[in-house]
């Protein structure tokens, strides 16, 4: 791992970031988040809003860690289904909906409803994760009480299975083609992020040049929850089932916002401490990211430059004809703008 391409020294660390999503990308900037979606015929349709600002309690270290973690579970699953939705709109898919979802949005609104499939999805999300990568790790783990009593090996056990089955669960899902292209997308916002960070023009070319891997990635983010939770569980003991359970639970606020504070130190420095302790989510970084083809990084400098513009909040449709070519300012030629319309 070339950690000289990674920690670039000359570069200057910003707060754009992003995730990938079917076919496509978000991208959150200071001012404006842009969602950019390849449609089927080449085009990019181009969704931008304002960027959510919080008060000065935000600055509160540990605390905004917890928010920021919050909002992005919630966020970040909403935009994967928006993503879902612009696809299936350019390709003709009709959902028909149950007799409850109709009864919802007749009474309360398609706002609402729309809002009520996000936390619905947040809450089963939740449910996995808590039983997977929580429960049962220490429920698995409490059978090697008939071996040892040494609250050391069964904590670091439990530790042990919990990375290990994040890390098998995420290799697996690497060879589903559909992830497999979210992983090449997540690979193009990455490199092009490096390249904005370094001042480059954004293009294909330039972006290309840069590693998939970046310190301040969520996947890296993970990963610090997985290695602090095995730290802060050896102080806890060993009690029954039911007291492990809850207090893992009632620690994940405050190992979410360790873990926050420590990708932050990440993203702005390149000493050798912050290296060897973001070693493990780089490493894990190259599952969830992929070498992207032009085409993704195409849509990756959409994002980018949909966010730094001084447009308002809007949606539009960059063109793929060649003989439709126009060049924004300041960035990379790549389109023509089809549909523009005012975004309430």
């Amino acid at each position: 791992m070339d950690y000289k391409k990674i920690f670039i020294r000359d570069a200057c660390p910003t707060k754009m970031g992003g995730q990938a999503v079917m076919e496509g990308i978000m991208m959150k900037g200071e001012r404006k988040t842009a969602l950019a979606v390849r449609l089927s015929n080449g085009d990019i349709e181009i969704e931008t809003k304002k960027t959510k600002t919080y008060g000065k309690w935000m600055k509160i270290p540990i605390l905004r860690g917890v928010v920021a973690f919050i909002d992005s579970l919630v966020y970040g699953m909403g935009t994967l289904m928006d993503s879902a939705e612009i696809l299936g709109e350019d390709e003709g898919e009709e959902y028909e909906k149950g007799r409850f979802e109709q009864w919802f949005e007749d009474k309360f609104g398609a706002k609402k409803l729309w809002n009520l499939m996000i936390a619905v999805s947040v809450v089963i999300a939740l449910a996995f994760t808590v039983g997977v990568f929580i429960i049962l790790p220490t429920g698995a783990v409490s059978l090697m009480k008939f071996f040892t009593d040494s609250v050391f090996w069964l904590n670091f056990a439990e530790g042990i299975v919990r990375i290990g089955l994040f890390v098998v669960y995420v290799w697996l899902i690497s060879f589903m083609p559909d992830i497999k292209r979210v992983f090449q997308y997540h690979g193009a916002e990455h490199k092009t992020i490096h390249a904005f960070e370094n001042g480059l023009e954004l293009t294909p070319e330039n972006c290309r040049s840069f590693p998939t891997l970046h310190p301040r990635c969520g996947t890296s983010f993970l990963m610090f929850v997985f290695i602090i939770a095995f730290a802060l569980h050896f102080m806890l003991g060993w009690p029954s089932l039911w007291l492990r359970i809850v207090s893992r639970l009632l620690l994940l606020p405050v190992i979410a916002g360790i873990s926050y504070e420590l990708l932050k130190w990440a993203g702005r420095s390149d000493n050798r401490v912050v290296r060897i302790l973001s070693t493990p989510g780089l490493l894990l970084q190259k599952i969830t990211t992929k070498e992207p083809d032009d085409s993704m990084l195409e849509v990756a400098i959409a994002a980018v430059n949909a966010t730094c513009d001084d447009t308002p909040p809007r949606k539009y449709t960059i063109s793929s004809r060649p003989e439709m070519q126009f060049e924004y300012p300041h960035v990379w030629e790549l389109g023509t703008i089809k549909a523009d319309k005012e975004m309430n």
